[in-house]
């Protein structure tokens, strides 16, 4: 196996509810290479999203170990991790959280705000985000002024405005109708052929289909993990923009 972007080993997290103590993922080991296509799926509390949740570092596990792109997450500070995953993780979400009040390019370009960017060189690399994914036309709209399907491709461009080599996406089609999402998953399969780590969690099978592994959690344990058997995941991607 190529080198591992994401390895988990006996990675556990609990929460403090009204009703004790829960624990949504109860030892989990995992490794992802460089360059797969991942699924995350399984019924509403079976701990994929608080797995995704630690592997964005968006959360804190109770135990075990997460090494993203080899290093030990716990032994981190969060000035340096907080670099890291800025520098490493592309986020795509099911809701676009794209700013009303900001253009597209702008949009695109805000995680470089925070990286320092100057303005001239931020709106560059936007125009440039969003030529990728096919909205080089827009870069001047507002987010209310496009389809749903083109508000996540603005998302998508967002992700991939620091050169991530990982791409994190929680149910990023599942505000989008069928066709919007076939075209939305074809771009993940484009970003993947040019190298780039792909790990999302869906609950639709004809999503999950389009990737090239499936893990499948339940009740806070991994129950399949398997090479993903339908010819949809290798199909051709010939799907014009949304």
């Amino acid at each position: 196996m190529s080198e591992a972007v994401i390895r988990v080993a006996g990675l556990g997290k609990s929460y403090v509810t009204a009703a004790g103590l829960f624990p949504a993922l109860k030892g989990v080991t995992l490794s992802i290479a460089r360059g797969e296509f991942v699924a995350i799926m399984g019924p509403s509390g079976s701990g994929k999203s608080t797995f995704m949740n630690l592997l964005g570092c968006l959360d804190t596990p109770t135990f075990g170990d997460y090494f993203l792109t080899g290093r030990n997450v716990a032994q981190m500070g969060s000035d340096e991790l907080a670099v890291l995953r800025n520098r490493t993780i592309g986020f795509v979400f099911q809701g676009f959280n794209l700013l009303p009040r900001m253009s597209l390019e702008d949009n695109v370009a805000l995680p470089l705000v925070y990286a320092g960017v100057e303005r001239a060189e931020r709106r560059a690399k936007g125009r440039q985000m969003l030529a990728r994914v096919g909205l080089a036309s827009y870069a001047q709209s507002l987010p209310a002024r496009i389809s749903g399907g083109q508000q996540q491709r603005v998302a998508i461009a967002r992700a991939l405005i620091n050169s991530p080599s990982l791409i994190l996406a929680d149910e990023p089609t599942g505000n989008l109708d069928s066709h919007t999402s076939e075209e939305i998953m074809a771009l993940f399969g484009e970003l993947n052929d040019e190298g780039i780590t792909v790990v999302l969690v869906t609950h639709e099978p004809d999503i999950a289909a389009h990737a090239k592994r499936q893990v499948r959690f339940f009740d806070g344990h991994i129950v399949h993990d398997s090479a993903n058997d339908n010819d949809q995941a290798n199909a051709p991607r010939d799907a014009a923009p949304c």
